[in-house]
């Protein structure tokens, strides 16, 4: 039997400003780096392309669905490098309801059509009396989990605050995900509280590799944002990590690790529930 090969994976952080055309150019600069290091999927952080000064900002610019400058960048440079991309997410107008969009994140193919799209399912809002969040101003939930295959990988979509919630992650797992996508901007408080035990708790109960690419540093908007983006490994191990700044992190899905792990530990075959 031939021995599964193993796929070279990259998560991008950023530092994402208030300037979407200076963000492209920066998403397009790391994704070049991911594909001459041999990546064959690259993962985008959340809001790459924009991490604005107000909430409403980024309902300026929304994109219809399936057309766009900020869509159209996503699939050229899939189209350009020949790998997967996993793109963040942005903002996708919802028709009738100019006061809100979708944060979502679209998967393009190697040959630029985009493959799956989701919207975020959970919104976050936190209030600790210095720091104030509430997503549901300006957003829409979506409603359904979204797993696709990305060649050899079947991979499923998640999102930041997505992070929280099992149950999205076990309605991934039927049939289960050689990988799982987190793209995030993280807070520092909640980052450094539970960002990797959370990453690596997911991967555990799943048994399956996590990519999750961060905005990570102090934006010119006045944000800061955790960072710390990291690919885990089916038995929790962090194998790539960079704390803050821009840059890109690889390594190796290695299905036959995958394989080994579910073997020696069926937890997937042993729910009950």
């Amino acid at each position: 039997m031939n021995t599964p090969q193993p796929v070279k994976i990259a998560a991008v952080q950023m530092v994402s400003t208030p300037d979407v055309e200076r963000n492209l150019a920066a998403a397009a600069a790391r994704i070049a780096e991911a594909a001459a290091a041999g990546a064959s999927l690259v993962a985008l952080p959340e809001y790459f392309c924009l991490v604005a000064r107000r909430d409403d900002d980024k309902l300026a610019i929304a994109e219809a669905p399936g057309d766009g400058p900020i869509q159209r960048f996503l699939a050229d440079a899939a189209r350009r490098h020949g790998v997967w991309i996993v793109g963040g997410t942005l903002p996708l107008a919802i028709d009738g309801d100019p006061s809100h969009a979708f944060n979502s994140c679209g998967v393009y193919a190697p040959d630029g059509s985009l493959a799956a799209r989701y919207d975020k399912m959970h919104l976050f809002r936190y209030d600790n009396g210095r720091d104030r969040f509430d997503e549901a101003r300006a957003l829409r939930p979506g409603d359904a989990p979204v797993a696709l295959q990305c060649g050899a990988l079947r991979v499923g979509l998640s999102v930041c605050y997505d992070l929280r919630f099992p149950e999205l992650y076990r309605a991934l797992m039927s049939p289960p995900c050689d990988l799982v996508c987190v793209p995030s901007a993280f807070t520092p408080t909640t980052g450094a509280a539970h960002w990797e035990v959370l990453l690596r708790a997911r991967a555990i109960e799943n048994q399956c590799y996590v990519i999750a690419p961060a905005q990570g540093g102090v934006h010119e908007s006045g944000r800061r944002t955790h960072g710390h983006t990291m690919i885990v490994d089916p038995w929790g191990v962090v194998l790539a990590e960079r704390a803050e700044g821009e840059g890109v992190v690889l390594a190796d899905v290695d299905r036959a690790r995958l394989q080994s792990v579910r073997q020696q530990l069926p937890a997937l075959e042993h729910r009950r529930l």
